[in-house]
């Protein structure tokens, strides 16, 4: 091993060339190169968490909640905006700018998506939420403030408004016509018009993936020992 150089600089900031002791060291053989795989097997009856029930659960319910409690006994708020019969069913969230904010696991577009939403509408997301809608196939929509405003006050005036959201196209169209167009990534529209997450596409390369693993045995057929 040869001697190495490193550039160091002081508190000011200036560069100054540090010269560092020698290292000795012996010259290392040929190594093994191990190759390991950790075979894993799902568990059978794993239960899903039902993370949509508790969805805004401190403003949806009156008392305090539980993980795993059984929400259809508990009292509900009747002041929670998505507690009126008018919004029963929404598909479609409305929300105001940063929306998403603090929300950075994956269980926050789980809960709205198990909640039945299958976009939600603001001026702005959180960055880490944002992507991870794309993820569990729900479709972020960015708008600008006007718009929204727009959509909140139509929302309010006409009890049962319908917004229509036409991902191939890219806009959302509201019961007089109006369309607003959006921006998605070509990638993030492909999934979500084909229901792929991360697994499915990696799924679509099975038959690639099955032919590497088959020659990959026979070439280091340790690998199919299976471990005790």
């Amino acid at each position: 091993m040869h001697g190495l150089g490193a550039l160091q600089r002081d508190a000011a900031g200036a560069g100054a060339q540090v010269e560092l002791d020698h290292l000795r060291g012996e010259r290392v053989g040929d190594y093994l190169r191990f190759d390991t795989r950790i075979g894993w097997k799902p568990l059978e009856n794993v239960e899903v968490s039902i993370v949509g029930q508790n969805l805004f659960d401190e403003w949806r319910y009156l008392d305090h909640g539980e993980p795993g409690q059984d929400c259809s006994t508990r009292p509900i708020n009747p002041d929670f905006v998505l507690n009126q019969p008018r919004y029963k069913d929404a598909g479609i969230l409305l929300a105001r700018k940063n929306f998403g904010c603090g929300s950075s696991r994956e269980h926050a577009p789980w809960a709205l998506d198990q909640y039945g939403f299958r976009a939600v509408i603001a001026p702005s997301f959180a960055d880490i939420f944002y992507n991870n809608c794309f993820k569990n196939g729900l479709l972020p929509i960015v708008l600008s403030e006007l718009q929204v405003d727009h959509l909140f006050n139509e929302t309010l005036a006409f009890s049962g408004y319908q917004l229509t959201i036409d991902l191939e196209v890219q806009q959302v169209i509201t019961p007089d016509g109006t369309a607003y167009s959006f921006d998605v990534a070509p990638f993030r529209k492909h999934c979500l018009l084909n229901g792929l997450d991360d697994i499915g596409l990696t799924l679509q390369h099975a038959d690639k993936i099955k032919a590497y693993e088959a020659e990959r045995i026979l070439k280091m057929p340790w690998l199919a020992t299976q471990l005790p």
